[in-house]
């Protein structure tokens, strides 16, 4: 059975503009509340806003580009041109993978250093979000997670939020404690966007009216499983749920994603699912054939030469 969002969206598909009072005519049998929460739920994805109490339902034409390059050097793209970076960098932290029965870390790692935040606040508009799934803390690398914090502080990238996320039942038991989560840490260059429906005062002022913020409250956590070994492309290789979850929080339809780190290319993937489009940028090229191979049959995605790229 298709959901409420999907049929409001096939009817009308073909229309052009359509009003809340055209939706609430069309399904009278459910609540207005109910058609009005679908809609704002899915702009974005399947609506756009287009004026006062006007919507239109989204015509994809989003695309996903790979780089082979050095993530850690951003000179190819402008300022201020993406809206939500969102990568897994390939931490170094050699003491915490120690114990188990599980091989760690076999390909190349290192620590960020200020000068990456630079990039990152350089290419990243106003008011967007920086996202890094970043190692639970330990006794290993709680100076480095303390140091990420304050670069980003220092380039003007504000601490927004961090979320957990618990990797269902998975559990590895290396270094003193078990593991079994890492972090999503979201940063906002200067103050948040307005993306967050603002329903009391849209209510009072009869005109919508949007917050500073992600598009809703984050939860307390993202509880999704990592990629079963059979599965996975790429030894770090990020859930494609938990990936489309963070997007759906942080990105609109249409806007730039940038993975510079993009390993499975999974990033890809989410925001193409949600009509985003993408950058990704690897330097490993067994990697980049990987990726090449992930979208092999995909009419949106390209690979460019460093030296072409955007």
């Amino acid at each position: 059975m298709k959901s409420l969002a999907n049929n409001i969206y096939s009817c009308f598909k073909r229309k052009g503009e359509f009003s809340l009072k055209d939706a609430y005519s069309e399904y009278f049998d459910k609540p207005k509340e109910t058609v009005r929460a679908r809609i704002y739920d899915n702009l974005g994805i399947k609506f756009e806003r287009v004026g006062k109490g006007l919507y239109k339902t989204i015509d994809g034409d989003e695309s996903c580009v790979l780089i082979e390059g050095d993530g850690r050097d951003l000179s190819m793209l402008e300022d201020s041109s993406i809206d939500c970076i969102l990568t897994d960098h390939p931490w170094l932290d050699k003491k915490s993978n120690r114990g188990g029965d599980r091989n760690f870390a076999t390909y190349d790692c290192f620590k960020y250093t200020l000068d990456d935040f630079k990039e990152k606040t350089r290419v990243l508009k106003d008011g967007c979000f920086l996202v890094e799934i970043l190692p639970a803390e330990n006794e290993n690398n709680f100076d480095y997670l303390y140091q990420i914090k304050k670069y980003a502080e220092e380039c003007g990238l504000l601490y927004y939020s961090k979320v957990t996320w618990k990797k269902g039942g998975f559990v590895s038991n290396t270094g003193r404690k078990s593991k079994n989560s890492q972090d999503v840490m979201i940063f906002s260059k200067g103050k948040a966007r307005p993306l967050r429906f603002d329903v009391k005062k849209t209510r009072e002022t009869g005109v919508e009216q949007f917050m500073s913020g992600t598009t809703r409250m984050l939860p307390t956590m993202f509880d999704v499983p990592p990629v079963s070994s059979k599965d996975k492309i790429h030894q770090s290789e990020l859930p494609l749920s938990l990936c489309e979850q963070i997007l759906k929080f942080v990105t609109l339809q249409g806007e730039i994603v940038l993975d510079s780190f993009a390993g499975s290319g999974v990033v890809g993937e989410a925001a193409l699912n949600l009509k985003r489009n993408c950058i990704l940028i690897e330097l490993d090229h067994k990697n980049v054939i990987k990726i090449r191979d992930r979208f092999a049959n995909n009419l949106y995605f390209k690979e460019v030469y460093w030296n072409e790229a955007i």
